[in-house]
């Protein structure tokens, strides 16, 4: 892929890694600014508002010119989760999003990307094995076989729980109880 067609790729997804993978030497508008600064041609005082915005919306208002640091581990996500959406992708990708969180701060960060998802329009993408998040955030889903590398069900995953006719992927969803 030529380096063009890449960047127009990039405009259109953002992603919030596991650990959030946020600069630890910069604050967190900083942080989410970086996407704006390589990807568009805003001014300093307009990458600054969408900046704050973007943070606003995962309930970090205020926090502009925190560092990581100094933000808990479910802050973190969310900081790292107004990066994703900085370019106002058509597609979020979030790996493992609730990893690292305790139950309560998970339910939060489900909800919020509920809350995104309706209110933003975007498509969201997460890959992860916590079965709480799968059945409050998917509507649909897809099961791969880690020994044959590939696509063993898809569809809805509170269906698949009740009725998939792979039997693994019915004990994955009742934790073994099937």
């Amino acid at each position: 892929m030529d380096p063009l067609e890449r960047e127009r790729l990039m405009r259109h997804f953002g992603v919030l890694y596991q650990g959030g993978a946020l600069w630890s030497s910069m604050t967190l508008a900083e942080n989410v600014s970086l996407p704006l600064e390589q990807y568009t041609s805003l001014r300093r005082e307009e990458i600054r508002e969408v900046a704050s915005l973007k943070l606003a919306l995962v309930g970090l208002a205020g926090f502009e010119d925190y560092y990581p640091s100094e933000l808990s581990g479910g802050m973190k996500k969310r900081a790292g989760l107004a990066r994703a959406m900085a370019l106002d992708p058509d597609i979020l990708f979030f790996d493992e999003p609730s990893a690292g969180l305790d139950p309560v701060s998970s339910r939060r960060l489900d909800d919020l990307i509920l809350e995104l998802r309706d209110s933003l329009g975007s498509t969201i993408v997460v890959v992860s094995h916590e079965l709480a998040s799968i059945f409050t955030v998917a509507d649909n889903s897809i099961y791969l076989d880690a020994e044959t590398k590939t696509i063993t069900a898809s569809g809805d995953p509170k269906k698949l729980r009740e009725a998939s006719k792979d039997r693994a992927v019915r004990r994955f969803l009742t934790r073994g109880k099937e």
